[in-house]
């Protein structure tokens, strides 16, 4: 009997009632997963302005200097934290969610680059800020889309073989399964979540697939093979939700109704740009979004680890302040690596301008 099957760890629910899923799963034609809304992923013509703008445009994209490094202090994790609720962003969409007991990690990318190789490709400001083989025990592991800089091979490969993981369930996106399996994890270990589905990997611990506008594959010729999705995390006193990669959409208003209020939203403000506007929501749509989720406090993530769009890689932060301070929003921004209790105040450590 595996570590899911005992101990309520392998529950699945799909209620049907509406009120409490406004959406039901995620639309196919064929073999490809349609977003909740129509959706371009890029305008006609993207791919020759990119080419023109790298070769024309200055702009600073990387730091000018080395970041860091950034380190975590692991005895933070011998204790709970007093409210039941404390985050440690290690940069990008990598979080280590400490909630009302259990501990989950979002998306870990631990690699140089992210990259289907590690020669080229956007590669880290910063290294990361604990090493893999130091993570305290963990209850989860969360993916929620297979694109490179979310779905780290090698992070999963490695992840397969730590202590700290051993067992360890499994929540991702319908299809992602695939790459976990054949990276080294056991099928049992992984739960596929289509939206609106919610998985238990403890008795006090609910995981739940939401719809995120988006778009998956690791390659030009297996686009949206695979599901994208954001998620719910509940513990039995605080609420959390994970927006991973997604444009704005009348969804999250949707998904605060059903699920909300969250005492903490986690959204993605950076890698946006004219060309792609409907799959990356940027500062102002992060600003909108959180509060249709009915959030407490703002984590901004998907910024300041890898140069992935055209904009100045400290331009999604500050313009995220400006957004916060314009609709009265609390922020969370910690260091990378620092673990940062939730108490609902806003923190703004500034660790870019340094």
């Amino acid at each position: 009997m595996t570590c899911w099957e005992s101990d309520l760890r392998l529950n699945l629910m799909n209620c049907s009632s509406s009120a409490l899923h406004p959406f039901g799963p995620a639309e196919k034609i064929a073999d490809k997963y349609l977003n909740p809304v129509p959706t371009v992923i890029t305008r006609p013509g993207a791919t020759g302005r990119a080419l023109r703008r790298l070769l024309t445009e200055k702009r600073k994209g990387e730091p000018d200097h080395p970041l860091g490094p950034f380190r975590t202090d692991r005895s933070r994790y011998s204790y709970q934290p007093a409210s039941g609720l404390r985050v440690t962003w290690l940069g990008h969409s990598t979080i280590l969610l400490e909630i009302d007991g259990y501990r989950v990690l979002t998306d870990p990318v631990w690699s140089e680059r992210a990259s289907f190789v590690q020669f080229a490709g956007p590669r880290r400001f910063y290294a990361p800020p604990l090493a893999l083989e130091y993570l305290p025990q963990l209850d989860a592991i969360l993916f929620s889309h297979d694109h490179y800089d979310h779905l780290d091979r090698a992070t999963v490969t490695r992840i397969a073989g730590l202590p700290s993981c051993a067992g360890v369930p499994i929540v991702c996106s319908v299809g992602v399964g695939r790459y976990l399996e054949a990276w080294g994890i056991a099928r049992s270990r992984i739960r596929e979540l289509n939206w609106s589905e919610t998985a238990m990997p403890a008795a006090d611990l609910e995981i739940t697939a939401t719809p995120s506008r988006h778009f998956s594959g690791r390659s030009l010729w297996n686009r949206n093979e695979t599901l994208w999705s954001s998620f719910v995390i509940r513990g039995n006193r605080h609420n959390v939700f994970f927006g991973a990669d997604s444009g704005m959409f009348p969804g999250f208003q949707q998904i605060g109704d059903a699920y909300g209020p969250f005492d903490l939203t986690m959204l993605e403000i950076g890698a946006y740009d004219a060309d792609w506007p409907e799959i990356h929501m940027g500062p102002a749509n992060a600003a909108r979004a959180h509060l249709a989720l009915h959030g407490k406090l703002l984590l901004p993530i998907h910024w300041g680890l890898f140069n992935l769009a055209f904009h100045p890689w400290r331009e999604p932060v500050e313009w995220m302040i400006r957004e916060a301070e314009q609709n009265k929003i609390q922020l969370l921004l910690p260091e990378p690596g620092v673990p940062t209790e939730v108490t609902g105040a806003s923190l703004h450590s500034l660790w870019w301008r340094r």
